[in-house]
Formats: structure tokens, sequence, C-alpha cells
């Protein structure tokens, strides 16, 4: 870089024959006195060694030679000024290259170096060459550091020792020299060279903008030292950084060109940090939708709270992506579970709140909710201490007025709880390896349509994405991988959940989880659960399991379709409901179930695929159905049945089923394979007026007989005489105990075989 060559910028002083006029024995100001008629100055034409140059009697003890002319002085630029001088006659004095520096409103700058090393003249005759540097930035070699205020300068040299010598000088030479400071690297911009202090005190804001403002399309260098920053600042260019950076923590660092995981690490040297400035600027600038971690991986010594991380918004909609890396959990205090137990009231006119708390400033948003009557994963989503009430994810099932509940705040790898609200925000790629002491993602209590996208998620201590509120509205979990930290313990010694929604529209596609508690906690409707395969046996032997999924609405509005269901079961209650028994609407409906393999090894016969299990009384199916699934038991006893109704609280009132289809299903290692419509053989071998068939192998659920939609006879029915008889029986439904059977009744007693199909419910 020369900037008389690239710019035209002239340097050079003027040259002593142009005029002593030019030249001042002041500081080269207006007004100063100049050489021009002085008694101590003549300007010799024809020096044998200078040509023309300036004879100077030294009369002063500081004998100042300056040039009226401002030399400009660029940030980026070093100058160097260099005279030759001889000695003549009388005292041989030293001399030297100095100057005065002036900002761009001409005023002195104070406090700077303005003068080199004095050479001294030991000799008559003899050409000594001075010389020095002078920049704005702290390089070494630099002999006059002006900052980054200096805009121009009066140069020239000085004399000094003893009085009465004669000395002569040759034009002084100044030269731009900043090729010498960057070498061959001619494509960046030194921050030091605009000011930049890297002692980790002085604030270098504005030696970074001034430098951002000059690349001009080149790269800036923050080289070493460690950099203090007080204040947001923006790059439009790209950077580098071989110093660190120091900043508060509401400081923003933005970077337009290389915006990316890898930059932040080698601006402050520490990967949590790096991690937390380069998240406070994916919320806090609008150039970039994407952080990417570069496939680093992130070690952290403790949860990272991202609402603190971003420090100035409580809720954010545009989309943002975080990719491409790992974060891990180093061992220490900070990821123990804080537990804390508080007694307050329920009315289950308002289910999700909990009033009169005791204890409250203790409990955390966040905090997972136990006690009787409470549903599983139940969350504080907010808390208010004035009031002494708290905000539930879901309301509570069955709690007492009054009782002792148990708030337990598990520790996650990223926590967006802080958040009020946060929308169309997507994590790809990425693994969050909880090293078997930490959670993986609690996300925001409200907003829309979060995404798990081709993560895994790694020895999770307690759950891999919590939802606290209504923060999964619309989420989706696609091709993640759910590899539980309890893959060596016996299933019901298992606490660990990979997931929990609360809200509507959830999407699970694709994705394959390993040993857990349960696989899924589905509290909305509208969802769409196909292609996962989750397992969860154990190498006990013992057969005992637990559910994969528990959808917990009673009209849930759901299918789940494509998925491999693996020595684990669907649950479906209405454990999230502070009124669960019936008292008006659609009750258990909505669900279809098809194309699904179910699979167990080495359960017990009472094992079943999937659960029903109302927790009020009333409640029937209303919408339900089961086709073309593969339900297939190995190495044990064959399955009475692959579904049953958990009457643990309630059970379902059978006489309203309505649309149930139960059809087209494989069944292997299974006695009794259910159907609905199920068509049965009825035959009778001597005449009876009366036909009745127990179908109760065949009903779903245990339900009763309710409707017979068909009857066919299978050749001639015929009477005690052997005639044929023509006429049609009419039916009776809900026969024998439990309404399992139905009844075909003839105008007289006949015999033969007819095939008849009977429901369980009433189509609509």
């Amino acid at each position: 870089m020369n900037k008389v060559i690239t710019d035209g910028i002239v340097l050079m002083p003027p040259a002593f024959g142009d005029g002593l006029d030019l030249w001042s024995s002041g500081n080269g100001l207006p007004g100063d006195p100049a050489y021009d008629g002085a008694s101590n100055a003549t300007l010799i034409a024809s020096d044998a060694d200078f040509g023309t140059a300036l004879e100077l009697v030294k009369t002063q003890s500081i004998q100042k030679l300056r040039a009226f002319a401002d030399t400009p002085l660029l940030a980026g630029c070093y100058l160097r000024i260099t005279a030759r001088v001889k000695a003549i006659a009388g005292a041989l004095p030293s001399v030297r290259i100095a100057g005065w520096a002036a900002d761009a409103a001409g005023n002195h700058i104070g406090g700077v170096v303005e003068v080199g090393d004095s050479v001294p003249l030991t000799t008559f005759g003899e050409i000594v060459e001075v010389s020095a540097i002078v920049g704005t930035g702290t390089r070494t070699g630099v002999d006059m550091i002006w900052g980054r205020d200096a805009d121009f300068g009066h140069f020239g040299i000085d004399l000094t020792g003893n009085n009465g010598g004669v000395v002569r000088v040759e034009d002084i030479v100044i030269e731009d020299v900043s090729s010498v400071f960057f070498g061959e690297v001619l494509d960046v911009v030194d921050v030091k060279d605009f000011g930049a202090v890297g002692d980790g005190i002085t604030d270098n804001t504005a030696a970074f903008e001034a430098a951002d403002a000059a690349a001009n399309g080149r790269d800036i260098l923050v080289s070493e030292g460690s950099f203090f920053v007080g204040q947001t600042v923006t790059f439009v260019s790209r950077i580098r950084f071989q110093g660190t950076l120091v900043m508060p923590d509401n400081a923003v660092l933005q970077l337009t060109q290389n915006y990316d995981y890898a930059t932040y690490l080698d601006a402050f040297g520490n990967e949590t940090l790096a991690f937390k400035k380069a998240f406070q600027a994916l919320f806090n600038f609008t150039d970039h939708e994407s952080l990417d971690l570069c496939g680093y991986t992130i070690q952290l010594d403790g949860p990272v709270d991202l609402h603190a991380v971003v420090g100035n918004k409580d809720n954010f909609s545009t989309r943002r992506v975080l990719r491409n890396g790992e974060f891990k959990a180093l061992s220490g205090a900070a990821w123990d579970s804080e537990t804390v137990t508080s007694s307050a009231s329920f009315n289950s006119t308002n289910g999700t709140t909990l009033t009169g708390v005791a204890n409250i400033a203790s409990i955390v948003i966040g905090s997972l909710v136990e006690g009787f009557g409470v549903g599983v994963e139940i969350y504080v989503k907010d808390v208010n201490v004035s009031n002494q009430s708290l905000t539930l994810s879901s309301p509570l099932w069955g709690a007492a007025a009054s009782q002792i509940y148990t708030f337990t705040r598990n520790k996650y790898l990223l926590d967006m709880s802080g958040f009020t609200s946060v929308s169309r925000f997507t994590f790809e790629n990425l693994d969050f390896n909880g090293s078997s002491i930490a959670s993986g993602v609690m996300i925001a209590p409200d907003g829309l349509i979060f995404h798990f996208k081709d993560c895994f998620f790694t020895a999770n201590k307690d759950r891999c994405i919590t939802s606290i509120g209504r923060g999964c509205s619309g989420m989706l979990i696609d091709r993640c991988q759910f590899i539980s930290a309890e893959l060596t313990l016996d299933v019901l010694d298992r606490v660990s959940i990979a997931f929990n929604s609360n809200e509507n529209d959830l999407k699970v596609r694709n994705n394959r989880a390993i040993r857990y508690k349960y696989f899924a906690v589905i509290g909305g409707t509208g969802n769409i659960i196909s292609g996962n395969h989750f397992f969860q046996g154990d190498i006990s032997g013992t057969g005992e399991r637990t559910a994969g999924i528990i959808f917990t609405t009673i009209n849930v509005k759901s299918t789940f379709i494509g998925n491999y269901v693996d020595n684990c079961y669907i649950e479906w209650d209405n454990q999230h409901d502070a009124t669960p028994g019936f008292t008006g609407g659609f009750s258990f409906g909505g669900l279809i179930i098809t194309g699904n393999i179910f699979t167990a090894n080495g359960v017990p016969n009472w094992f079943r695929w999937i659960h029903v299990k109302p927790f009020g009384a009333g409640q029937f199916l209303n919408g339900f159905t089961i086709t073309d699934n593969v339900f297939k038991a190995i190495n044990g006893s064959n399955l009475d049945r692959v579904e049953i109704v958990d009457t643990t609280h309630a059970d379902i009132d059978h006489t309203r089923a309505r649309n149930v289809t139960v059809t087209g299903n494989m069944y292997n290692g299974v006695a009794d394979g259910m159907q609905n419509p199920v068509t049965v053989t009825v035959t009778r071998t001597g005449p009876n007026a009366t036909w009745t068939r127990d179908v109760s192998e065949f009903l779903p659920f245990g339900g009763r007989t309710r409707t017979v939609t068909a009857v066919i006879a299978q050749g001639a029915l015929r009477d005690s005489s052997n005639i044929a008889v023509y006429d049609l029986p009419y039916s009776q439904i809900g026969q024998s105990t439990g309404g399992v059977s139905f009844s075909l009744t003839w105008s007289k007693p006949v015999q033969g075989k007819v095939n008849a199909t009977v429901r369980c419910d009433v189509p609509t």
C-alpha cells in the first residue's frame, strides 16, 4: 500500500530552494516565525554533497525546523521522515526528526511522542542520515505513535546540544512505508493502525469502526492483543482474529461477511462465550438467518440461558436456525436438579393455576410438577410471586383442594424458558450430548413452529425436548435420533422422556428412539406421527413395559401412521383434563392408527400394545380407526389380545361407542385379534328359534354388541320338518354378561348356517 501512488496524496514537504518562508523555526503553525530573512539561516545553492541546501546556525537550546505545510497522516499509513545533515563548523550538535501532531480541526494532540531518537554529529563534513517513522497505530518500529485522532503533522528536525554549531541540511524526504509493516499481506487493514490498543482496558469501539470504514473491500485484522470493545459494533468487512476481544454482556459483535461460530471462537477464545456472543448476534442482527457452528463441539460446564444471552428481547418471531455442531455437558454441580416442596390450592374451574403457593419465590419457571392428581409432564409456565400463584402447562386431573406438590427444575444444555415467546426457530444437524448429567433443550413458554431437524439427543439425563407451555404449537421433529442415558436400566427404573408437547399440530416424522421411559407425551390435537421407530425393551426378561407414546387429549384428531412400536405401547388418556369425567363433546375420538408395526419380545400374555385409559367416568369411543397394522409377539407366550381399557380410574361406556373401525390387521402370536365390524358364522344343527353368538374375542376394548348390519344364510335354513324357511330374523344386541353376544330370532325354530356382521359401535 502506498497512498502517494494509489491516491495521489502529496507527502513531501517543500524543497528549501522553493523559499525559506515555507519553513518555520517554531512548530510550523500560522504566525510562527519563518527562516526567510533570519540571521542564522542561509540558502546554499550548490553544496558539493547536497546541491541546494539549508545552512543553519544553532542559536537555541532546541533549534526547530518545521515545514509550514500540512502533511496528512491517514489511518493505516506509516510515514518515514528522513533528513541528511552534516556539521560545517563550531560546536557539534545532535540531530533528530521531529514533528507537531494535529487533529482534523488543527488542534494540537498532546501526550504523544513527537520526536525521534537523537543522533550526535561527531565529525565535520561527515554526512549523517536520521529518520523516524510516524503513524496512528501501535506497531513495533514506529517511533512516533500519534493515535487515531491524528490527521496531519508539521515535520522537520531538531538540533539539540551546544549552541554555535553550523550545519547544512539536505531537502527533507517524507515517504509512505506502510508496506514495511504489511509485508505481502495487502488485503487487510489492522485495527491497530486506527488506534486500537490491545491492553484489555482501552475502549476500542471507535478504532474498530474506523478500520471497518476504511477497509473498502479488504479484510479487517485484529492482530495480537486483548481488545476491549465497550459497545455494539458492526463489521461490514470480513474480519480475522489473531488477538481476542473483551466485551460487556450487552454489547453485540455483529459480523456481516463471516458470521459463524468459528469466527466468534477466534474472537473470544472461549467456547461457551463464543457461542453466547454469536447467538446474541443471531437475535440482534437482521443480515443472517442462521448460525453455523462449523462442526465444533462446544463443551458446557452449565446450562446456557439463551434469554439472558440475548439480553434485550423477551419475544422473537423471525425465522432463525442453529446448525451443525455439538453441545456437550462437562461434569459439575451446575447440572444438579433443584427440588422444592410446597403446599398450594387447586380448583378445577381454573385447572392450570395453583394459588396460595407457599415458598413461591423458590419455585422456578420450567419446574416439573408432581403430586396426587397431577398428570405426566406438567410444568410451571409462569410464576407470580406477588399473587402467590403458578400457571401450569396443562390442567391437573384430580388434585385435592389443598395439598403438597414437588417442583423439580432439571437443567438443560440450552434453556429458552426465560423468553415470553419465540417462534420459527430451527435446530438442525446438532448433537445435544447430555453426558448423562444434563437434559437437552427447553423451548420457550409460548410461540410457534419450533423445528428439530436431523439432530441427535445423546445421553440426556431427564429430558431431550421439553415444552413448558404453548411454545410447542406446530412443532416439527424430523429425522432425529434419541439415544437414552438409561440404556442399561430395566424399563421400570427409567425416568427419562424424549419429548413432550402441550399444544396442537405436532409433526413427528422419521425419528428413532432407544430405551426411554416414554418416547413422547403428546397433549395437543391435530398431530401427525409417522415413520418413527421407538423401542423400550430391556435385558432383564421380566416383560415389564411402559408407554412409548401417551396421548393425553380425548378428541386427539391425530394420525399415527407407518411407525414401528417396539416393546412398548400406545396409551390414550385424558389426564390433562381438569374435569376428566364426560360432560359433553366428542369423548375419545379422532385417532387413526394405520399401517404400523407393533412388536414385543418376551412379554407376558397380559401385555397390550394399545391402551385406552379414561381418568373420569362416562367417556366412550367416538371415532377410532385401527387398520392394516401388524401385531407380532415373539419369544414368549401368545398374547391374549393387543388392546385394553385401563380401568384404574374409570371404564369406557361401551353403550355409546360410535365410528370404531378395526380392519385389515395381522396378528402373530396373539390369541384373539380384534375386528370391527366382524363377520362371524352362526350354526345350528337342530331347530332353534333364537340363535345367540358370543363375539367377545373380536370386539375391541371389551366392547359390547351394538349393531347387526347383515345376516346372510349359507344354504337353505330348514324347520323341524326339513322344509326350507325363507323369512328373516330380527336381531337383539347386548346379550349375555357384558353385552358381548347378539341374538337372531326367527319366526319359528330353524337350523342351518348364517354369516352375520356385527359391530361394537353405531356407524354414522
